[in-house]
């Protein structure tokens, strides 16, 4: 199933990735989840890529340790070579049936090491180390180990929770440091907002002339972050928009390449193949690429490369199209279906004062039905929201009309006056939509396959500069020419 840019394997899914780069490639090993019962074992396997959307599978890296193992599944770690070359791979083991004084499943950090450019690895079991004191065993994972060279030693990051305080608020990072990744040491907390359940999957890296930590939580919502700071000892910076993407695309770890700074994360499957279904862990890797802005503060875009994978554009509707409903609905619908795979670019100018415009995904001939982008200026925000909605019964009220859009899919955004662009990646059932290449939402479409591309604007006017739709190159369904659109207001 690797459909080019996102890559899932055979059966399986891909869970938490650990991006590792060296010499111009990129080893993205990932947590292989195969969701079968009972479980068994869960280990980390590998791909390569060098251009970002075609990747070589290379098997498996770290097995499980086996039924009785401490790391019969391997989670989420990190790789760094020392001085002589060898590679070190820091990981969490866990096994359900170990566990410690709270009946918990314990959370280990592990070592294990290769010298064959990490063909292979050799596991040091006596390396192991469990939660240091003031901090919950159940709950020490994700080991992230960066060099500090002006300390002059190695540190540790860890997603780990204290023993006290309210059960909600618990989550830290913990630090420990070494001078030879061997004998590792407790530090004071790198990061302890006393605020989530926990800080999954923390990463720091140096970028210009600024610092930034991310990690992913599940707490008041469910989302990767970054903070910010002139230097490793903080204050750490909340941006006002601190998140990458909603809550479809999780756990994302980040590589630099060539002066590039590149995120590796997966969006989820929903349960059943359904839109209603819900969310899962694990799914499939996505990449989206961080630019740096003047302040320091990030925005996001998926990659040119994989921009690059779609064909020539085919007009939907003429360029500068309008549609004006001072106080009502208007919209446009192509003529045709679209792929299965495209690439949908839409150039926006509002008149001052709509209320909201955007785009339709696999609608019905006339609109009614399918998944739509929105942007509301007012709220500053696009959403992700689909018709027809669940329904509670049989009687024309009983449709989750109070329902605004898809909760969990809202993502900020900048929407003053000129124009805007929605950029729209949708292959199979992915869909990663980007906001004037700085805000993106990625999603599942899974109970509409097939359908139109539109346009639409409520309580204002809309001018459409473009809005063009591009095939998949070498997708599995020939290219289909989208006619121009008939009006529909």
């Amino acid at each position: 199933m690797n459909r080019r840019g996102f890559y899932q394997p055979q059966d399986a899914w891909v869970g938490d990735l650990i991006p590792y780069e060296e010499d111009g490639v990129l080893h993205l090993f990932y947590l292989h989840e195969t969701r079968r019962t009972p479980k068994d074992g869960m280990p980390w396997l590998r791909v390569t890529t060098e251009n970002l959307v075609d990747v070589d599978e290379r098997g498996v890296a770290i097995a499980s340790g086996g039924v009785d193992a401490p790391d019969f599944n391997i989670y989420t770690g990190s790789i760094v070579r020392d001085e002589s070359g060898r590679h070190h791979a820091f990981y969490t083991g866990q096994n359900p049936s170990r566990t410690g004084a709270d009946g918990l499943a314990l959370q280990l950090v592990m070592h294990a090491t290769s010298d064959d450019g990490m063909e292979t690895w050799t596991r040091h079991p006596e390396l192991t180390f469990g939660a240091t004191a003031g901090y919950e065993s159940a709950d020490w994972r994700d080991p992230f180990v960066f060099r500090d060279e002006e300390a002059g030693l190695w540190r540790m990051l860890i997603t780990a929770r204290h023993t006290d305080g309210p059960a909600r608020r618990r989550g830290v990072i913990a630090q420990c440091t070494s001078t030879d990744l061997t004998t590792w040491r407790a530090a004071a907390p790198f990061w302890d907002p006393r605020r989530g359940v926990a800080h999954e999957c923390p990463e720091v890296f140096q970028w210009g002339d600024w610092w930034y930590l991310v990690s992913s939580e599940f707490s008041d919502a469910f989302v990767t972050r970054y903070r910010m700071a002139r230097t490793l000892a903080g204050p750490w910076i909340a941006p006002d928009h601190d998140t990458l993407d909603g809550r479809a695309y999780y756990a994302a770890k980040s590589a630099a390449l060539g002066g590039r700074r590149l995120f590796f994360g997966w969006i989820a499957s929903r349960e059943d193949d359904s839109d209603d279904g819900a969310w899962q862990w694990a799914g499939t890797l996505s990449v989206l690429e961080a630019e740096q802005n003047a302040d320091g503060t990030l925005a996001f875009h998926p990659p040119r490369e994989l921009l690059d994978t779609f064909g020539d554009p085919t007009d939907a509707f003429a360029p500068r199209t309008s549609i004006a409903a001072p106080d009502a609905h208007a919209q446009l619908i192509s003529a045709h279906d679209v792929p299965d795979a495209f690439r949908l670019t839409a150039r926006f100018e509002a008149v001052a004062g709509t209320r909201e415009y955007g785009v339709l995904l696999r609608a019905s001939e006339d609109g009614d039905e399918g998944y739509i982008l929105r942007l509301e200026p007012g709220r500053g925000r696009l959403v992700f929201d689909r018709w027809p909605r669940r329904s509670t019964g049989g009687e024309q009220w009983q449709i989750s009309g109070d329902v605004p859009f898809a909760i969990e899919l809202e993502r900020p955004a900048r929407l003053e006056g000129g124009e805007h662009v929605l950029e729209v990646i949708v292959d199979g059932d992915i869909c990663v939509a980007t906001l004037d290449d700085a805000v993106v939402l990625s999603t599942r479409l899974y109970d509409r396959s097939s359908g139109r591309v539109g346009a639409f604007v409520d309580d204002g006017e809309l001018l459409i500069t473009e809005f063009t739709v591009r095939p998949r190159v070498h997708s599995d369904i020939a290219p289909i020419a989208v006619a121009l659109a008939t009006a529909h207001t």
